[in-house]
């Protein structure tokens, strides 16, 4: 299979640590390769006029609007508010403050993209990836593909749920100076006064983790560069975060994009974020998260309370 390479650098890849633990590759396919690919004319589908024109060429080009964490499936409404962003807009979720929509490609249309979902949606890739977290890749469920995500696109931070078991992502963005456009994966950890909801997850396995807002977390690495991968295995502590502010009529944030879930989830219950805000003034919220955690971890969570710390971005994953 043309892509066969990529099994041996993910087989070879180092753990990187920091903020957690995750295989990153900055230049995953050769140069000739990615080339071919961003070129391609499911991935470079050059300028648009307008909104409406560029739906009409993704459609064109053979993808399909899905369901998606953080996003709307209906065009028109997105339109709506992606002509002003007006404030106000009823949000997908409490924790963002965007409106964002997703495109999957569902069939390809030149030889290098029909090549690339093949070596995707391969059992090799699949073993490959699995292996390095030793995972089990035979009772899973598996779902990959090419993704385009549009201006307004926003997941705030969050570590994954507890059914997803390993993901992956690898920037193919077809405009050569992508890496300075803000649409970027934010890779991320609690601020220290927050922490306590980490805590909070792991000693509570059978709840599940939430979304939370971004001020409660801190930008350690950003994903940025161009033909890069990363790979982690969700925990309590594998905080990302994207918020897409660009002009996509000119490019589309592209990803190769897949997970690996288990398939069922054991969880009994997901409080929200508001279930974790601790303040003198919601008593009450104290109260209902009190009748969750432990009598140690409130210890805990009495003595972070009133703990601060600045913000601190370094961005790693750049050329």
């Amino acid at each position: 299979m043309r892509f066969d390479y990529i099994i041996d650098k993910i087989r070879n890849a180092e753990f990187a640590t920091e903020p957690f633990k995750h295989l990153h590759i900055p230049d995953l396919f050769t140069p000739e390769d990615f080339r071919e690919i961003v070129a391609a004319q499911e991935i470079s589908l050059g300028s648009q006029a307008s909104d409406e024109a560029l739906f009409e060429a993704m459609f064109a080009s053979g993808y399909k609007i899905i369901e998606f964490p953080g996003c709307i499936t209906d065009r028109d409404a997105y339109l709506r508010w992606h002509k002003n962003k007006q404030p106000g807009a009823k949000f997908v979720h409490s924790a963002c403050e965007g409106f964002g929509i997703v495109l999957r490609l569902m069939e390809a249309r030149s030889q290098v993209i029909n090549e690339l979902m093949l070596f995707l949606n391969s059992a090799e890739f699949q073993q490959a990836i699995g292996d390095r977290y030793g995972v089990d890749t035979s009772g899973l469920v598996y779902d990959a593909g090419i993704q385009k995500y549009l201006d307004g696109y926003e997941i705030s931070p969050h570590p994954d749920i507890r059914k997803k078991a390993l993901t992956f992502l690898v920037n193919i963005n077809p405009a050569p100076d992508s890496e300075r456009y803000d649409h970027h994966t934010h890779y991320m950890r609690f601020r220290p006064q927050f922490d306590y909801v980490r805590s909070f997850w792991a000693n509570n396995e059978e709840m599940d983790r939430c979304w939370v807002p971004w001020d409660w977390c801190e930008t350690v690495a950003t994903q940025e560069h161009n033909n890069s991968l990363v790979i982690f295995a969700p925990t309590d502590d594998t905080v990302h975060a994207v918020k897409a502010n660009y002009d996509h009529l000119t490019y589309q944030r592209t990803q190769l994009y897949g997970n690996l879930w288990h398939p069922e989830s054991y969880t009994t219950s997901c409080p929200a974020w508001e279930d974790f805000v601790i303040t003198e003034n919601k008593v009450g919220l104290r109260k209902r998260l009190d009748a969750f955690v432990p009598k140690p971890m409130r210890e805990v969570i009495s003595a972070v309370r009133t703990r601060r710390d600045g913000h601190v971005e370094k961005r790693f994953y750049q050329q």
